[in-house]
């Protein structure tokens, strides 16, 4: 166990190693349980929204994806931290990265770019979203 272990708590076995190497564990040796980060296709699905909403221009604001994933993740709750430049002549948006969200929160990012898209006619390329969209307005009229 010199390097640690990594086990994802999906069943009854894996929970019950998990006991097992707590058990096992040396003194003073560290656990860490948290939610499973997000997932490939959360990540590519997100990315592709970016773009589409990149695309669309809304508001008139043209922009980088990764301006627009800076600004989905603030909607979604996700703030961002600010460290003064070690030059102290201005400040340095740190630790805010996608990467490091859960599978909950990216959910949540993924939900506010749905709903901003929607507020601004956005329209996806993802067949999948665009049929969601097509079901919604049929529901409406």
């Amino acid at each position: 166990m010199a390097n640690g272990q990594t086990i994802i708590l999906a069943t009854r076995a894996a929970r019950q190693r998990a006991h097992a190497l707590v058990d096992a564990a040396p003194q003073n040796a560290v656990l860490n349980i948290q939610e499973q980060r997000r997932s490939n296709e959360q990540n590519d699905k997100m990315w592709a929204m970016l773009s589409d909403v990149a695309r669309a221009k809304p508001e008139g604001r043209v922009m980088p994806t990764h301006k627009w994933k800076a600004l989905a993740m603030d909607m979604a709750g996700c703030k961002p931290d600010w460290e003064r430049s070690l030059d102290g002549q201005s400040v340095v948006c740190v630790g805010y990265k996608s990467s490091r969200l859960s599978v909950s929160e990216m959910r949540d990012v993924i939900e506010a770019l749905y709903a901003y898209g929607a507020e601004h006619g956005v329209e996806w390329t993802d067949p999948q979203d665009r049929a969601l969209k097509a079901e919604a307005e049929r529901g409406a009229g």
